[in-house]
Parts: C-alpha cells; sequence; structure tokens
C-alpha cells in the first residue's frame, strides 16, 4: 500500500485564544495521517501564540507581513506537505473531514482541489453580525470557503496564491481564479466543517465585505473578456 501523501494544515490567528484550542483539537482528532500542523500568528497580544506552542508537534510561525491573505501565503511557504488544508481559528472540522478528501483525491488523480458541505452554528451568549443572515444556521451550504478547501499544491503554482490587496474575500477571488483557470474540483456532498458565528467573525462583520466580493467577481469578467478576445496581436 502506497504511503499517503502529507497534509499541511494552516491555521492563520490573531488574538484567538478564545477559541484556538478547540479548532486544533478539531485538527488531531482527524482520522486521516499523515498531516502536520502549522499555525501562523499575526502579531496576537493575548496567549494564541503560547496556547498553539503549548501543542506537541504544532509549528508556530511569526507572521512577517499583515492580513489574512498574507498569512494563508506565509503558510503555505512554510508547509511541507503535497496537500495544503486550512482552517480558522474559530471553525470546527468533522473527525472524517481529511480523510474523506485527501481520500477522494487518491481515488480522482485528476482532482486539483476539493471542498464540502458547512454548517453555521451560533456560539452560546453571541447574537449574530449585522447583516447575518440566520436562515444560514438552519441549513448545510456548499462551502466555497477557505476552511473547507483540500487543495494539492501544484493548483497554487498554477492558479497562483492568495492576493494580499484582498482585506477580505480573499477566498472568493481565488476560487474564482482557480474556475477561470479550469482547475479541477469537486465536492464532498457532507457536513465536514462547522463554521462558528460569534458576532465578531471578520469575513462576516465588516463593511468592506461586499466591496471586496464585487471586486472578485469583476476580475473574473475582466479575466473572461481578455480569454475571449484572445492574444493582442
Amino acid at each position: 500500500m502506497s504511503q499517503q501523501p502529507l497534509v499541511s494544515v494552516v491555521i492563520a490567528v490573531r488574538n484567538g485564544e478564545r477559541y484556538l484550542r478547540e479548532a486544533i483539537d478539531s485538527v488531531l482528532a482527524q482520522r486521516y495521517e499523515p498531516y502536520e500542523i502549522v499555525v501562523v500568528d499575526g502579531d496576537s497580544s493575548d496567549r494564541s501564540r503560547e496556547i498553539a506552542g503549548a501543542v506537541p508537534g504544532v509549528r508556530v510561525v511569526r507572521q512577517a507581513g499583515r492580513g489574512i491573505a498574507n498569512a494563508y501565503n506565509e503558510g503555505i511557504a512554510a508547509a511541507r506537505g503535497e496537500l495544503l488544508a486550512f482552517l480558522s481559528h474559530d471553525d470546527l472540522w468533522a473527525p472524517d473531514k481529511l480523510e474523506r478528501q485527501a481520500g477522494l483525491m487518491a481515488a480522482r488523480p485528476e482532482l486539483e482541489y476539493t471542498i464540502a458541505m458547512a454548517r453555521y452554528f451560533l456560539e452560546d451568549g453571541c447574537a449574530p453580525p449585522p447583516g447575518f443572515r440566520r436562515d444560514l444556521l438552519d441549513r448545510d451550504v456548499v462551502g466555497c470557503m477557505m476552511e473547507t478547501l483540500v487543495a494539492r499544491r501544484a493548483v497554487f503554482d498554477r492558479v497562483g496564491r492568495f492576493d494580499e490587496s484582498f482585506e477580505i474575500g480573499e477566498d472568493a477571488d481565488w476560487y474564482a481564479r482557480a474556475k477561470d483557470h479550469g482547475a479541477v474540483s469537486a465536492v464532498v456532498p457532507d457536513v465536514l466543517l462547522r463554521k462558528r458565528v460569534h458576532g465578531v467573525n471578520l469575513s462576516l462583520n465588516s463593511p468592506t465585505d461586499y466591496a471586496c466580493l464585487l471586486r472578485a467577481l469583476r476580475g473574473s469578467i475582466g479575466r473572461k473578456r481578455a480569454a475571449a478576445a484572445g492574444p493582442a496581436e
């Protein structure tokens, strides 16, 4: 039996001491091996770095740049795995997440990345952030987000890494670029991510959210128009 590929799990955190250990534990509970955990700390002023560093086997990288997209890119640079996965410090994986997605990619070598279904849940005692659609708490959604992604390292060479000019919405931009490049993907039709809603989620509570998503969409439209026009003479 051939050895399974190493999965590098990149966890980006900044002042996430309240939830970070629970997120790490959801990775430690994975049925898949081998994996490594790389925590990229964005200059936290709380105990995030200490919490991550106290877990045996976890590598903590001090983020040299700024922003979530930069944190993911620095995590990719530090990672050693053939497959790359991502988790926010306040979200949780199902124990079979890596097993299901890496297994599917092993069975279908043409797949460049996979995602899965996700389910939002409201943290006890917290109100949803302004503008959050409460109906999302009552149904499963296709997780076109960082926390469901398992990707081959090679796809980042072809599509590119995350655009660091995005304050948020870097995942929407990357998925749009992957689609425009024809990257081959699949969706695991089960909930493998529980996404926590706690009132201060950056991606759910930012006035620039819609502007970033619109910018990602415009970028995709521009690429498609350029491709349709063909090379300049």
